[in-house]
């Protein structure tokens, strides 16, 4: 039987109803907030059959852990957890364009949470993290992703190193990002099956995951600081695969 969750704030609760609507199982809104967002979800949940309860905002504040949860708060059915069964499936649905964001260690929930808003904007197949040593998905990261836990595909695995293993035999290229390496991230192409593996806040990837990666790359950095933040970092890879997917696609058009 799954899991129940509460799923909070318009843009996680929106996703749910237009991305996974059959996962629905109560709404618990407020009257004390009556702009035309919180009334087009409350009358969404009413079309697919569920009828929305009004409780008091201290009601939603406990649901919500505290959280910011912008006057609605929905339980919902765990989406199925994907492991590394699904990878050769992704991997054959996507093709060419395959993208695969996976973090290695990223514990910290609001950093995972804005990875996954990232990867959802950047088209990623799916986020790929460790069972242990990583954050789950919580209402404070469902929060941070803005609807983006609810439509990124993410998938659990018990060995990294062995994932990573099994993507190269489905010829992914392995991309982990280190400051050591020589080559730049603009020195790299990425139009083929890609993956590009952000490492922890603060210690990166680890020894056996830097050592399966089939090529190191690096952000150049001009100024001060040593590092960026793992979601920054993260944002700044995946769009130069955009990008540079993008220059291809246009010049296959013309």
């Amino acid at each position: 039987m799954s899991k129940k969750i509460s799923i909070f704030g318009l843009h996680s609760v929106r996703a749910l109803l237009e991305q996974h609507p059959e996962r629905l199982v109560e709404v618990y809104a407020t009257r004390e907030r009556q702009d035309a967002a919180l009334q087009e979800l409350v009358q969404q949940a009413q079309r697919l059959g569920v009828r929305p309860q009004f409780v008091p905002k201290a009601t939603l504040d406990k649901r919500a852990e505290g959280g910011n949860h912008q006057g609605i708060v929905v339980t919902a059915l765990e989406a199925p957890q994907l492991t590394e069964n699904d990878l050769p499936g992704l991997v054959e649905q996507a093709g060419d364009r395959t993208l695969f964001l996976i973090l290695d260690g990223v514990t910290d929930p609001h950093n995972l949470g804005a990875c996954l808003r990232t990867a959802d904007a950047a088209g990623v197949t799916a986020v790929i993290v460790p069972k242990d040593k990583s954050a789950s998905v919580n209402p404070t990261v469902r929060k941070v992703a803005s609807g983006a836990a609810e439509t990124v595909p993410l998938v659990q695995v018990t060995n990294l190193a062995r994932a990573l293993r099994e993507l190269q035999e489905l010829h992914v290229w392995i991309i982990g990002t280190a400051g050591e390496a020589t080559k730049t991230l603009y020195e790299v192409e990425y139009r083929g099956p890609t993956a590009i593996v952000m490492g922890a806040e603060g210690d990166g990837m680890r020894r056996l995951t830097r050592e399966t990666c089939d090529e190191l790359i690096k952000i150049p950095l001009s100024g001060t600081v040593s590092s960026l933040n793992v979601s920054v970092a993260t944002g700044v890879c995946l769009y130069e695969v955009v990008r540079q997917r993008l220059i291809s696609q246009q010049g296959a058009q013309q």
